[in-house]
């Protein structure tokens, strides 16, 4: 169960979030009334002019829209912030954007490039991924000239019993190049840690389920550049391994409360521009 003091950090840090973007978007309104086009512009000094969607698209939706895809970069960045509020309840230590910097040998830079270009060529398979991390674990002690390699995971835990977790938290809904990358990621942090699971967890984090309640729901388009089934945990499973069972639905009932609160100023603001 989340904290009550935590519940609070949480909501404030959403709250400023939200209020952060509503100045950043605020005023930049085109018209007077939220129903009428934008007028045609033959300039921006910001680069906003979209004349298609403005030919067709109500200048009070338009708003709304802009603001919309700017919060979606900020959201795939609270759940990182979020996550280590949660984590910190429950574990020795937290931390976003962690770094780690070290040692690896020319042999385990080769594997993971050969790897690198399994997942290109789209050839991963169900267990492949923890495969992946077994060769690179055993090949990481080996003799050899070594280089230093710097790699910065989203989010990393360190648990009471010394387990640690490195989170790549990234859109449930990967591009190849997306999935390569972070698999990249992933297997360096076992080449510079030298440790594997149950000491060393690397994993894709997706904060939720695009496609429902059930990891079963789950399109598996992806499947041949990303283990799904040893590299991934989605939603419950994610948020379970942060603060135990239960706190996928807690962190969601927190966002939909500062939903409640902000939606009828955002509605305000950004579409009627009161």
């Amino acid at each position: 169960m989340i904290k009550p003091e935590t519940r609070s950090k949480i909501k404030g840090y959403l709250e400023g979030m939200i209020n952060t973007i509503i100045a950043k978007h605020k005023g930049k309104r085109k018209t007077d009334a939220p129903y009428q086009l934008r007028p045609i512009r033959e300039h921006s000094e910001d680069g906003d002019i979209k004349p298609f969607h403005e030919a067709l698209i109500p200048d009070g939706i338009l708003a709304t829209w802009e603001f919309e895809r700017s919060f979606s970069t900020d959201l795939g960045h609270s759940f990182e912030e979020v996550g280590k509020l949660v984590a910190l309840d429950n574990h020795s230590h937290a931390k976003r954007e962690f770094p780690l910097v070290g040692e690896v040998n020319d042999e385990t830079v080769s594997l993971i490039e050969a790897f690198e270009n399994e997942i290109n060529n789209g050839k991963v398979r169900p267990g492949r991924f923890i495969e992946m991390v077994d060769e690179v674990f055993r090949s990481s002690s080996n003799a050899g000239r070594v280089v230093k390699r710097p790699v910065r995971v989203d989010l990393y835990v360190l648990t009471s019993r010394n387990e640690e977790y490195f989170f790549e938290i990234k859109t449930p809904q990967p591009n190849k190049g997306q999935c390569r990358e972070v698999t990249k990621r992933l297997l360096t942090v076992v080449a510079i840690k030298k440790g594997k699971p149950p000491l060393v967890n690397p994993y894709y984090a997706m904060a939720y389920n695009p496609y429902g309640a059930s990891r079963a729901y789950y399109k598996r388009s992806i499947s041949n550049y990303l283990d799904l089934e040893k590299e991934v945990v989605i939603q419950q499973e994610f948020w379970d391994i942060l603060g135990g069972p239960g706190t996928f639905e807690e962190v969601l009932d927190i966002y939909r409360e500062v939903g409640n609160d902000k939606g009828g100023d955002i509605i305000d603001q950004l579409a009627l521009n009161y």
